[in-house]
Formats: C-alpha cells, sequence, structure tokens
C-alpha cells in the first residue's frame, strides 16, 4: 500500500497528501501498457490513446461488475468508496482488477458534497487534481457547447440582416430558428443559481436580438452524455451532429435544426478531440482507475464513459464501475443505456446500503447537509432499519429483474452496531442477495473489503440471464410505463398537454426508438424526494419529454428537476485554501 494507515482516520486530503504515488507509467505497465499509448499530464495522470482496443481486441473480457446503492441521504452513502475499497481489496486477493469512475463536476465540489474520488483509505489519487481541473475535459465541453450557443444567437442576428439570396449566394440557407423553440442553454462549471434564466442580447442593436436564455452546469451538457456513450472518434462526430438545439419558425409541423445545419458540429468535436481519451490515474493500492466522463445521474444517465469500459475490460480480470444514485436511477440508466451502447454483459451488481439510510428511510428525523446528525443515526436503532428496509428490498428486487446476480455491501459506519448489520444481512439474503457483506473499506483500505470480493468472485461464476427492461422498439409511453410500474412503484403514468405533444411530436420525427433517461429526483424511489422507503399506490408524473439526439435518448421530466444547482448558505470553498508551501488544505 503506498500510504501507512493510521487510527482515527485522518481527513480524506490528509490520507492522499500522505501517499507515496507511483508513476503513472509504472501502473500503466502492469496492464501492459506502454509510453507510446499514454499521453501525459505529469507525473501520475495520463490520457489512454483508443487505438489501445485494438491493440489488445484478442484479450479476454474482464468479469464485469456494476456498483450501485439504495436510495441514498443527501450525504452519500459511499459508492465510489465502496468502487475503489472493492477494486483494491480484489487485489489484496491476487486478481487483476481496475476502477472505473466518473470525473466530478467543480460544482459540488466547491458547493457542499465535496470531492468525489472516494474516501478514507479507499481513494484514486492525487485526489486533489481529480476533484479540480484534471485534464481539461470538462473545459473541452464547455467551450464547445458555449461555441455551440454562440453560433446559435450569431445564425439569428444575420439572418435577421440578410435575405436568402445572401446565404445561397455562401453556399448556406436561412434556417429561420424559432427563438421560443431554442433548448440549448449555455454552461459552466460551477453552481450558480443567478444563471438559471437570462437574458442576452442586451445593450445595442448589433449585440441582438435580444431573447430569454439561461446556463445548465456543464456536467449536464448534452455533449458529457455523448462523450460517455461514444464509442470512437468517428461516432462522436456523428453524434455531435446530430444534436437538436430547436425547431424552425413553421407554424405547422416545425421541422428541427441540429448542430449540422449551424456548421459547427466539426468545430465542436474539433475541441473535444483529447477530451475523447480516457484519463487515467491509481488507487491507494496502485491498481488503474480510469476516471472519464460524469453525466449527472438525475437528469443525464450517470456513468462513466463506454469506452474506459472497453479499455479496462481489456487490462485485468475484474472491471468495476459505478453508477449514479440509487439503483432506480444509475444502475437502470447503466443496464438499458450505457449496456446497449457498449455492448458489454455484466457479470453482477454491488448495492451499496448503509444503517443510515435505512434508519432515514424507516422514519428517521431529517438529514440535512452541513448539520449534525440527529442521535437516531449515532445510536443504535433497530426498529428504524427494520422500518427502512423496505427500500433496500425494492432495489435488490429492480436489479434481479435485469437476471443479474446482486451482493449487498453493507457500508459500515463507526457509530453502526452489529445488531444493526445482522437485520440487514438476513433480510437482504431473504430477498433474493446472492450474498450481503459488511465492508470496512473506509477505514482499513482493501483489507477492509476482502469479504466482499470474495463474495463478488464468487457471484460473477453464478448463472445469470442478462436482459433489458424494455425493448427500444417499443412506443414512447410503453418504455415509460414499463420503468413507472417495474422500478418506481407506480401504478400508472399521468402526461402533462405538453408531454402528449412531445410524444407525438417526437414519434412523427422518428425519434420514438431511443432508450428513455428518466429526468427525477435522486432521493426517492418516486417523482417526490419526500417520499422516503417505498412509494405505493401513486400515479407517475411527466411533465415535459426532451430529446437528446445526438446522445441517443429520450429523457422525460417527472418533476422540477435543477440543471443548475444553486450554491449552499456555507459552501464547502469557504474551508479550501492553499498554505505557504503551496499545499492545498480543506478539499473533501
Amino acid at each position: 500500500m503506498s500510504v501507512k494507515k493510521v487510527k482515527p482516520v485522518p481527513s480524506d486530503i490528509d490520507i492522499a497528501q500522505a501517499a507515496e504515488l507511483q508513476p503513472i507509467l509504472d501502473i500503466a505497465q502492469s496492464v501492459g501498457l506502454t509510453p507510446d499509448d499514454l499521453e501525459m499530464y505529469g507525473k501520475y495522470k495520463a490520457k489512454v490513446h483508443l487505438d489501445v482496443r485494438d491493440k489488445f481486441r484478442d484479450r479476454p473480457n474482464a468479469k464485469y461488475i456494476d456498483v450501485t446503492a439504495i436510495t441514498p441521504t443527501p450525504l452519500g452513502e459511499g459508492k465510489t468508496t465502496t468502487t475503489i475499497g472493492l477494486t483494491q481489496a480484489l487485489g489484496q486477493l491476487g486478481h487483476k482488477a481496475i476502477a472505473a469512475i466518473r470525473q466530478p463536476s467543480m460544482g459540488p465540489t466547491f458547493g457542499i458534497k465535496g470531492g468525489a474520488a472516494g474516501g478514507g483509505y479507499s481513494q484514486v489519487v492525487p485526489m486533489e487534481e481529480f476533484n479540480l481541473h484534471f485534464t481539461g475535459d470538462l473545459h473541452a465541453i464547455s467551450v464547445a457547447h458555449n461555441l455551440c450557443a454562440a453560433a446559435i444567437d450569431a445564425r439569428i442576428y444575420h439572418e435577421s440582416r440578410w435575405s436568402d439570396k445572401f446565404f445561397e449566394s455562401r453556399g448556406m440557407r436561412k434556417l429561420h430558428i424559432d427563438p421560443y423553440s431554442i433548448t440549448w442553454n449555455r454552461v459552466v462549471d460551477m453552481n450558480d443559481r443567478a444563471l438559471r434564466q437570462i437574458l442576452v442580447g442586451l445593450g445595442e442593436k448589433g449585440d441582438g436580438p435580444m431573447r430569454q436564455a439561461g446556463f445548465d452546469i456543464t456536467v449536464a451538457s448534452e455533449l458529457m452524455a455523448i462523450l460517455a456513450l461514444t464509442t470512437s472518434l468517428q461516432d462522436m462526430r456523428e453524434r455531435i451532429g446530430r444534436i437538436v438545439i430547436g425547431t424552425d419558425d413553421a407554424v405547422r409541423n416545425p421541422q428541427p435544426i441540429t448542430t449540422e445545419d449551424l456548421g459547427v458540429a466539426g468545430a465542436m468535436t474539433v475541441l473535444m478531440k483529447d477530451a475523447i481519451m480516457p484519463n487515467l490515474l491509481q488507487t491507494l493500492e496502485e491498481q488503474p482507475a480510469f476516471v472519464h466522463a460524469g453525466p449527472f445521474a438525475n437528469i443525464a444517465h450517470g456513468n462513466s464513459s463506454v469506452l474506459a469500459d472497453l479499455l479496462g475490460i481489456k487490462m485485468g480480470d475484474y472491471l468495476i464501475t459505478e453508477s449514479g444514485f440509487g439503483a432506480d436511477i444509475g444502475m437502470e440508466k447503466f443496464f438499458d443505456i450505457k449496456c446497449r451502447a457498449s455492448g458489454l454483459v455484466p457479470d453482477a451488481v454491488v448495492l451499496v446500503a448503509t444503517v443510515r439510510a435505512l434508519k432515514m428511510h424507516g422514519g428517521g428525523p431529517r438529514v440535512i447537509p452541513g448539520r449534525k446528525l440527529d442521535a437516531a443515526y449515532t445510536e443504535e436503532h433497530l426498529d428504524l432499519v427494520r422500518e427502512g428496509l423496505p427500500n433496500l428490498l425494492a432495489h435488490i428486487k429492480t436489479a434481479r429483474k435485469f437476471g443479474i446476480p446482486v451482493v449487498v455491501a453493507i457500508n459500515a459506519f463507526p457509530t453502526d452496531s452489529p445488531a444493526e448489520w445482522e437485520i440487514v444481512r438476513a433480510a437482504s439474503l431473504e430477498a433474493g442477495a446472492f450474498d450481503a457483506v459488511v465492508t470496512q473499506h473506509w477505514a482499513d483500505g482493501g483489507a477492509g473489503a476482502t469479504d466482499l470480493a470474495e463474495a463478488v468472485v464468487k457471484a460473477c461464476e453464478e448463472p445469470s440471464d442478462f436482459k433489458f427492461l424494455y425493448d427500444v422498439d417499443q412506443p414512447i409511453k410503453e418504455k415509460i410505463e414499463t420503468l413507472a410500474r417495474e422500478v418506481y412503484q407506480a401504478d400508472g403514468v399521468d402526461y402533462s398537454d405538453d408531454a402528449e405533444k412531445k410524444i407525438k411530436l417526437y414519434t412523427d420525427l422518428g425519434y420514438d426508438k431511443m432508450p428513455i433517461c428518466m429526468a427525477k429526483t435522486h432521493l426517492s424511489i418516486s417523482h417526490d424526494a419526500a417520499v422516503k422507503g417505498v412509494p405505493s399506490n401513486y400515479t407517475f408524473p411527466i411533465r415535459d419529454i426532451r430529446a437528446s439526439v445526438g446522445a441517443g435518448f429520450l429523457y422525460p421530466l417527472a418533476g422540477p428537476v435543477r440543471t443548475m444547482p444553486g450554491l449552499p448558505s456555507q459552501p464547502a470553498f469557504m474551508g479550501i485554501d492553499i498554505d505557504e508551501n503551496g499545499k492545498i488544505v480543506g478539499l473533501s
């Protein structure tokens, strides 16, 4: 191990900064990569060239495991920490394991959540670079996205000034963009509620025309979803060209306008040509870790990149990836969206559960970030745990519907009791989990998760019958209603008038043969964040539907879902600084 363990466990940043990192060239060589396969970004991080897929094409695939969770508290339940801990534990058992996780947005890093490199003695390092600018992928997405936004407003401006003949003389045509149809906001990778709704074009005549617009956070960009789902540079170019930014102003039968129509798709791809290469880091116990793409899970599909998995699956015995939030969101999208794009078949699911989250679902007091936890969460309370079990059992049932073995990882907190763990373990096994294991990787690194690793190894040898939850050729409503019934526990679906119109429009345009990427809260199986446990006797509402044609999915909106978060009253950035030696402090 590259860092000495001490008790009590120090802060994440103190552990990461105490680690003796191996040169990334050594980590790369451990899985057969050479310097020619890499683009170096300093001594400890690199990008991997895509032609490695051809180099390793005859290697057998590793076992493929997705790490998901029950419905989390607002504090998170340790999925990334478990992903890294499991990777390290498999290494402790003598297996060659690779992790694949998302790159975090700096919005949550400086807002409330903090970093996303794992925690304790189960982290990806260098942690500071991972959580901050990293290799510039998010900046590339931001610039490419905003180039398109600038192209839209420039086209509207010039079309208001020049005739059809003027554009024809330049080999172009007027697009007649309807300003009210534009769905392409600008982006910035920071939480900023003041930018949710803005006016552009203010000033003099040459600065306009004026229209209402807005900003999303960069990780909500369709370009981020494309980066995460693409399989090659050419595929990315084609996907970017299919992006629909709005429609023309025809009163009847308005037609979609794409980035290809704007003539900007090629330039957007050029700006992202380096971002497409997956990034390689290391765990604290010196296993390779791919960190690539970071789409939000409540509005996009919430998984790291297909390309990282296509590379990683040829480099070892086990590839452990992570999907965002609970099994009702990230895991379902991992199966129904990501696995369709990659063609890879998973071997097992690890479902992370915590006593803390189960107590919340059992009726415990509200869990509010930045506030001290109620004593119900820090003292033994067996009845609250029992009352919260239905949420865990619902997620086990959902995962089993895909035909994959499920191992429950009971992520131990110091305030838990063995009696509480045993309640969770017994209920998991009774519900059909292959195994349920208490794991202490936060405090002990890989050594604290060897029982979990042994269970996962055995689960991967179990017979499985992987299947998607729906066929993409089904009508839009059938796909939505399958998710509502089979995953969200709803009795039916209620569609707004806007949603009904969009369903007809997208069907007429031929966009109906795509997977569904539900945009909903991550704090409940239902659409309502206040509903804990397992919802029942309710109708799932669809208030609108949008098309990410380039990414290749439709995303219905179930309730209000923010694409631009705001900062809390005491943001995390208030504790982040740099000392006189240039050392970053306060990053969590």
